[in-house]
């Protein structure tokens, strides 16, 4: 997926959630809040240069541009419906240790469909990460965590 196409599937995803919310609801039943979808994840980064190359080298999500309304030193990437806002911190004390991995503390959490392919691509950018088996009545599911390497939030 290019620049282009991830801006266009963000449109798109857009119109067609809109044309969802005009249906009208069924009688006495009160409509839901006027939600497109979840717009984006942000991730509190150390350097927001090396963020941007694991999310898009490592996890494959493609650089789209900025809201200009943001005047923040960061980037917006997107991919698999996702998008995700990456924020240069200005006070690294607020963020944890770099090298901590805790599936209990915020993160991001993504299904792939080749776990033994994504563990060996891991393994060979020296990415460190937890495994956990999460077993799925229709598929068994082995979520991956890891950590970019200057973000507050896993993957």
């Amino acid at each position: 997926m290019d620049k282009k196409e991830a801006n266009g599937e963000v449109m798109r995803f857009n119109e067609e959630t809109q044309e969802k919310d005009q249906q009208v609801t069924e009688e006495g039943e009160e409509p839901p809040l006027p939600l497109m979808a979840l717009n984006h994840v942000p991730g509190l980064c150390r350097n927001v240069e090396e963020s941007t190359a694991f999310y898009t080298k490592v996890l494959g999500f493609v650089l789209i541009e900025r809201p200009q309304a943001f005047d923040l030193d960061g980037a917006w990437l997107f991919n698999y419906g996702v998008g995700i806002h990456l924020v240069q911190s200005k006070d690294e004390d607020r963020l944890p240790e770099s090298d901590r991995l805790d599936p209990m503390d915020n993160h991001v959490s993504f299904q792939c469909g080749n776990m033994e392919e994504m563990e060996r691509k891991l393994k060979s950018l020296n990415v460190k990460y937890l495994k956990r088996t999460v077993e799925d009545e229709e598929n068994g599911t082995s979520p991956l965590t890891n950590s970019s390497p200057t973000t507050q939030m896993g993957s």
